[in-house]
């Protein structure tokens, strides 16, 4: 049984998410930045999760995998014998399976659901993923990936800061707009827009401490700002690739700067 949350993600995946228009997903066109200027750094950035991937594995759990739409989401799992997809749309995991065949394991529905043993994998990631799922079921939905994780395996989670630079930045405008009495409604509209009908909410990065009783909790940048704001603030040319390149040093320098001010922090748990 699908609560609110999953059924207004599975309505957007099945009809509209994964449609593809000259190779592209529309989630791709509407989240990512497909500019040259930002493919090298969006890139490096996607392969940020493979640090924390073991070398090898009999069973690596994707969570809401999609159609493992980029290449290198297929890294992940290279040296696994086998990667469990599971996706509310079928239409994802079909496209999954065209891409990894059968050393695939596909599965549809609810997490929640899922009947899965506890200590069974060698790694679990789950990548723009837990923000989807009700504010009030994302703890539980934590605590079964670390139960079906093994111990001194990591559970490996793409999240987003809610308090981060541009978010803040961007709820001081508003609220200027509201005090000023001007453009209120073409500002709440385009919030609404913006997630096209699906339910997001994030935590703040000390909700993440509560999980330290089972294991030991890292936060590493993995990126630091969303699609929109790459686009609206970083050129698309060579300076823009020059920035980008900067960018991802500072944010391997400076982890913890870029983990607290910047939008997006991977969360690595390790099973205890």
């Amino acid at each position: 049984m699908l609560n609110d949350a999953e059924e207004r993600v599975r309505n957007f995946y099945s009809n509209v998410g994964w449609k593809e228009e000259y190779g592209v997903t529309e989630d791709a066109r509407l989240w990512e930045d497909l500019r040259p200027c930002a493919r090298e750094y969006v890139s490096k950035c996607r392969l940020r999760v493979l640090r924390h991937i073991p070398a090898s594995g009999a069973r690596i759990l994707d969570m809401a995998s999609g159609p493992i739409q980029y290449p290198e989401y297929l890294a992940y799992s290279k040296n696994f014998a086998k990667r469990y997809c599971v996706d509310l749309s079928m239409e994802a995991l079909e496209s999954a399976k065209a891409k990894i065949g059968e050393r695939g394991v596909y599965l549809c529905g609810s997490f929640f659901d899922l009947e899965l043993d506890s200590d069974m994998f060698d790694c679990v990631i789950s990548l723009h993923t837990l923000y989807h799922i009700d504010s009030k079921l994302q703890e539980h939905a934590v605590r079964k990936l670390i139960r079906v994780c093994k111990p001194g395996a990591s559970v490996v989670i793409v999240y987003s800061n809610p308090n981060c630079l541009p978010a803040r930045l961007k709820r001081l405008l508003l609220a200027a707009r509201i005090i000023g009495r001007a453009n209120v409604r073409s500002a709440t509209v385009g919030s609404a827009n913006a997630n096209e009908g699906l339910y997001v909410f994030h935590h703040p990065l000390a909700w993440w401490e509560q999980f330290s009783d089972e294991t030991d909790v890292q936060i590493y940048p993995w990126r630091s700002l969303g699609s929109r704001d790459q686009k609206r603030f970083i050129p698309d040319n060579a300076v823009g690739r020059a920035i980008f390149s900067l960018l991802y040093k500072a944010e391997n320098l400076f982890p913890w700067f870029f983990v607290r001010y910047f939008q997006y922090p991977m969360i690595v748990l390790t099973k205890k």
